[in-house]
């Protein structure tokens, strides 16, 4: 009974914790760098967002799949598929290092299609 609580009381804090840590944060589109230096953007977003992007993508991919048997029937696979695992896919991997906002080559605003 003592372990069962034990790793109840873990997952729960890993949800938490996790659930905090993808939560987006806002982004003031007016200025050319979130902290005022390019440098210190690359490093943030290089140690903190890249790895809980590619977090966001293994689990929105995890998400799509087990929701497929609700989103087939809907016909709404192609958006679940763009909200939980393209976008937070494009943010990661599809942008330039330091820059918060916009992805590709034609630098159009991140998750749009």
């Amino acid at each position: 009974m003592a372990r069962s609580k034990t790793i109840l009381r873990r997952l729960l804090v890993m949800t938490t914790v996790l659930s905090w840590a993808l939560t987006p944060l806002p982004v003031r589109a007016d200025e050319a760098s979130s902290t005022g230096d390019k440098g210190t953007d690359m490093v943030i977003d290089l140690v903190l967002l890249r790895p809980l992007g590619l977090a966001a993508t293994v689990l929105g991919a995890v998400g799509f799949v087990v929701s497929l048997p609700f989103t087939v029937p809907s016909g709404s696979v192609g958006e679940t598929a763009h909200e939980l695992v393209a976008r937070p896919a494009e943010y990661t991997f599809n942008r330039p290092l330091g820059d918060m906002d916009h992805c590709g080559a034609d630098r159009h605003p991140c998750g749009e299609r």
